[in-house]
């Protein structure tokens, strides 16, 4: 530290230094342990935040090099104008990703990491490559979105919310591609780390716990799941945060609903909903909605017209959030459905088509579950030998899907469907491989009968 610095330090507010390294630090992500490691006790950091204490050169000098800023920023002299600058491009990023504009975004994060290089920050160059991972699995470039999720997941330098982050994301996107093992045991690694850095209680660490928990789900582990939920909700409340509550409440709504249990299953959405429209998350606000839309659908009676309407505003925001296309997929099927049910065959029809050009491989459920509601356009205005072409359509696609309960639910109703246009033999193979998704096998005889 020069003699300058020393100056600053002796003369400056201690309150005042102690509320900048507090900011500094929650927007780091990190905790006090974390800050603190071996250099200084918890309750001497603590301290300092609370302008009880003013720290030496030395520990500045050192709580600098954790926060991964300059002592000129702690001290609250203005930061390098090229570190300002590539915080700003990488808030462009992250703005550009919440209004939709997944190129723009990645441009952001070119520009940001490219400066990088000659202004090294691992706190900026962790962000840079986590925003680039978002807006890589928004333009449909999922392995891509894998790999550096893996390499920020698998850094150990990389800690706090930002590794918490990088793991739910990482965790979501295995689930969704059906990969629930590695779903669960990425999250599950991640989680168990937690409670040493104690970020266990944070509203990351409940989101975290509630997406293991629908990994366990898909697998058919049912009953796990749903203690696990119970206990984020438990904690989520605890915590007071809308954030968390929401997620808890989302994921808890999800699980009834695959159960069959969807009376239970909208309040809990609705609760969620309302949660999360306190903050400004669009994309997971407009998936939410469209969780609320489809349950609404699937209520007896169907509450058509309050679906729709979550439908299309959850589609208007899609477009200008950090979607993938897989959240738009559901949506678009979602509004098909709402128009089936209206009595808007072609209408619907028009919807799926859009379903399929959405998707283009990135939701394969989706477009299978597509092909099946096309189907029964054509079923209900008496073209049963179309309806049966596009059920096996339905059939061909979600042949190449993997066995999961998503999986399972659309071969059950695709039996019933395939069965209602005279299809039985087709119907039966439909009903074999429900059972064979859920986990379910024929149990081969090893009783050897004896010759009288």
């Amino acid at each position: 530290m020069d003699s300058r610095h020393f100056d600053l330090l002796k003369g400056c507010d201690p309150t005042e230094l102690g509320r900048r390294l507090k900011a500094i630090r929650v927007t780091r992500g990190l905790t006090q342990s974390d800050v603190a490691g071996d250099a200084m006790s918890v309750a001497y950091l603590s301290r300092m935040e609370s302008g009880q204490r003013r720290p030496t050169a030395k520990m500045l000098v050192e709580i600098a090099h954790r926060l991964d800023v300059s002592v000129d920023e702690l001290l609250g002299e203005t930061a390098p104008r090229e570190v300002d600058e590539i915080r700003l491009t990488l808030d462009y990023a992250e703005l550009s990703l919440e209004s939709g504009e997944a190129h723009e975004a990645l441009t952001h994060v070119g520009t940001a990491r490219e400066r990088l290089e000659s202004s090294p920050s691992d706190a900026l160059n962790d962000r840079a490559r986590f925003l680039g991972a978002r807006a890589l699995e928004a333009l449909g470039r999922t392995d891509e979105a894998l790999d550096e999720l893996e390499s920020l997941v698998g850094d150990g330098r990389v800690a706090g919310v930002m590794r918490v982050n990088a793991g739910i994301a990482l965790s979501r996107i295995y689930r969704e591609s059906g990969d629930l093992g590695r779903a669960i045991d990425t999250g599950e690694h991640i989680l168990s780390g937690l409670a040493e850095s104690g970020l266990d209680s944070c509203d990351e660490a409940v989101q975290l716990t509630v997406t293991i928990a629908a990994a366990y789900f898909e697998r058919g582990d049912s009953g796990h799941a749903v203690r696990i939920c119970r206990a984020a909700i438990a904690k989520a409340e605890a915590l007071g945060s809308p954030t968390a509550r929401a997620s808890a409440y989302w994921n808890a709504s999800a699980m009834q609903a695959r159960r069959g249990d969807i009376l239970n299953a909208a309040p809990l959405a609705e609760r969620a909903l309302a949660l999360l429209s306190e903050g400004q998350d669009t994309r997971n606000l407009a998936r939410l909605r469209t969780e609320l839309g489809r349950l609404q659908l699937a209520l007896d009676p169907p509450e058509v017209e309050q679906a729709r309407h979550n439908l299309e505003k959850a589609a208007e925001e899609l477009d200008w959030s950090s979607a993938a296309p897989v959240d738009k997929a559901w949506t678009q099927l979602g509004l098909a459905r709402a128009r089936f049910l209206a009595g808007d065959l072609a209408g619907s029809r028009e919807l799926t088509a859009e379903v399929h050009e959405i998707s283009d491989g990135h939701a394969p459920l989706a477009a299978a579950e597509a092909r099946a509601l096309e189907g029964q356009t054509y079923a209900a205005e008496g073209n049963m030998a179309k309806a049966a072409q596009t059920y096996q359509e339905a059939v061909l696609q979600l042949s190449a899907i993997g066995a999961d309960r998503g999986a399972a639910q659309l071969w059950f109703d695709l039996a019933d469907l395939l069965d209602e246009v005279g299809e039985a033999e087709a119907a039966r193979d439909a009903y074999k491989r429900a059972a064979a998704s859920t986990g379910l096998r024929a149990r081969t005889s090893t009783v050897t009968r004896t010759l009288v």
